[in-house]
């Protein structure tokens, strides 16, 4: 019985049960036609949902992989990042740039906010000699829960012409980003996110003005170099061996995705953060980040009465079977997460609150009984149109 498992994490997600059908097909060639036909199918789907027309490559590597390689092609030693951190992935750039000699200029917000777009303009005009080579923000901050203005972000580049690279590993899909549209340079995401299939692959977009800096930077790189990626994928390869089941699930993902259509999709992610906010709300439970900030894929709440996230999360899992996520970083013993992104329906969160509310009458905490479900009902109820 505990097979049938509630995964509300920020990643991995949920996997749909056609997506792994589609991952124990037979093994092909990873140098024949049929991953030819293959790749080229996944790289015009991640396009689609990229919203953008420049070059996308899928790498065999975790998102971390992904941030990885845009530090290493963009980036030489002794260049200057301008990292815009809002929490523990914008802190990761950090130590990725230092990792490769990088010099970062951090400008840093207190966690469980957004930046500032006004922030970066000033910091942007202030290099007047045009030291800033790349300015490196997360999309949607998993570790508190917060969705950042990328938009805003790139307008405040205005004339400069620092790159603009973004990690939208968690965001995209689950929150509105449009790759050309808002002249985004680099922008990476992963596959256990709002593309539904476990971890294993790093999708990353490259437009001219960042490719141009490419073939500049004199880093030595090899398994991440994506000029050699670029070259493979015009014959229909990669440089190295992928992962093929992945890349099949990311297939199979990808006609789901391209069915439902992005819209919806996106529509669908701000409904569930509404449904969970107003369910949280009900059992008196405060959040980390303000609604004019929350993001559609993962909402962070403060663990209540003295408690630790483990007394929650741990009760949660082995009695109920719902799992949750903990706290990151400084955040380790202040909050617990509720991820929604993916392939979740309003039915998982109506079980995750049931057991949440259990679980809080246990630690003996103020709960009416049924209370949060009940909002959770009412939001869907509202939005349906009923």
């Amino acid at each position: 019985m505990w097979e049938k498992q509630v995964l509300l994490l920020p990643g991995p997600t949920p996997v749909p049960p056609r997506v792994l059908r589609a991952m124990g097909a037979p093994a092909i060639n990873h140098r024949g036609p049929e991953f030819k036909e293959l790749i080229a199918e996944i790289t015009e789907g991640v396009k689609t949902i990229y919203r953008t027309a420049s070059d996308v490559l899928v790498l065999t590597a975790s998102g971390t992989g992904g941030m990885e390689a845009a530090v290493t092609n963009f980036l030489a030693p002794g260049d200057k990042a301008l990292v815009v951190s809002i929490g523990a992935f914008g802190d990761r750039f950090k130590k990725i740039c230092k990792t490769y000699g990088v010099e970062v200029e951090a400008l840093d917000f207190p966690w469980g906010t957004a930046a500032d777009p006004a922030a970066v303009a000033e910091k942007l005009k202030a290099d007047t000699a045009g030291a800033i080579k790349a300015i490196l923000v997360q999309h949607n901050e998993t570790s508190t829960g917060v969705l950042n203005d990328i938009k805003a972000i790139s307008e405040a580049r205005g004339n400069h012409p620092a790159l603009l690279i973004v990690d939208a590993i968690s965001g995209l899909a689950a929150a509105e980003l449009q790759t050309d549209e808002w002249n985004l340079d680099v922008v990476i995401s992963g596959a256990q996110k709002a593309f539904m299939i476990p971890p294993g692959l790093a999708m990353i977009s490259v437009n001219q003005r960042a490719w141009a800096v490419a073939e500049k930077v004199p880093n030595k790189r090899f398994y991440f170099d994506l000029l050699a990626a670029k070259e493979s994928l015009a014959s229909g390869q990669t440089p190295y061996t992928p992962a093929v089941s992945l890349m099949m699930g990311l297939r199979e993902a990808l006609r789901m995705m391209l069915a439902e259509g992005l819209p919806n999709i996106t529509n669908r992610h701000y409904l569930y953060r509404d449904m969970v906010r107003a369910g949280v709300k009900a059992l008196g439970l405060q959040f980390l980040a303000d609604d004019s900030v929350a993001s559609p894929a993962v909402t962070s709440v403060k663990t209540p009465g003295g408690y630790k996230p483990g007394d929650i999360n741990k009760r949660m899992r082995e009695k109920y079977n719902v799992v949750l996520a903990g706290g990151q970083g400084k955040l380790k013993d202040e909050i617990f997460r509720i991820g929604h992104l993916g392939f979740v329906q309003p039915v998982d969160l109506f079980a995750a609150f049931a057991a949440l509310e259990l679980v809080l009458r246990e630690l003996e905490l103020p709960v009416t009984p049924g209370a949060g479900v009940a909002a959770l009902q009412r939001v869907l109820w509202e939005r349906s149109g009923r």
